[in-house]
């Protein structure tokens, strides 16, 4: 395999590839609960509602230059009292699953989570993925619940299960 760098993903650089990405896991998997794969829009408009929440989008790239895996954070809940939680995504290129992109990503995520002061990071996890599942267990996330059946994709019911790390950050959290 080549050698690889982590970046921070641009609209310029990686929506193609991120959208390339997220396309195949909306197809093919439950990774994501959509039907219809997203647009080029679509992607702008995410880019643009991360860069303006202060959001990252980290990546991993081969020598070439060509994207392999990438994940984001976002907002948990859309009330105030939640600033400090927010709600993670990983996805890895099909071609390079199972190289340890998934885990170097979310090792990213963290570092930047404490970096800018939040405190719990949520995973929602198809309960069926067990490879998602366990990443997230050994990296310390914990399991704090299961929705049943609240996703409905390929003829079945879906369980969506919730992973959370909390981190030793925000040194002084605040009200308001």
């Amino acid at each position: 395999m080549n050698e690889q760098s982590t970046v921070r993903c641009s609209l310029e650089r990686h929506v193609d590839a991120i959208l390339e990405i997220f396309n195949d896991a909306i197809v093919h998997s439950t990774a994501l609960y959509e039907y219809q794969p997203r647009t080029r829009q679509f992607m702008q408009n995410w880019f643009e509602s991360k860069q303006s929440a202060g959001f990252p989008v980290i990546g991993i790239e081969d020598g070439d230059g060509v994207l392999l895996a990438f994940g984001s954070y976002g907002t948990f809940r859309a009330f105030p009292a939640f600033k400090y939680t927010v709600e993670h995504s990983v996805y890895v290129h099909k071609d390079h699953r199972g190289h340890g992109l998934g885990r170097a990503v979310m090792q990213e995520l963290i570092a930047a989570a404490r970096e800018n002061g939040v405190h719990a990071m949520i995973g929602g996890i198809d309960a069926t993925n067990t490879g998602s599942i366990a990443l997230h267990e050994q990296l310390g996330f914990k399991h704090v619940g299961t929705l049943p059946q609240v996703g409905f994709k390929f003829g079945a019911w879906l369980d969506l299960a919730f992973y959370q790390l909390l981190l030793d950050t925000p040194a002084d959290p605040i009200d308001g």
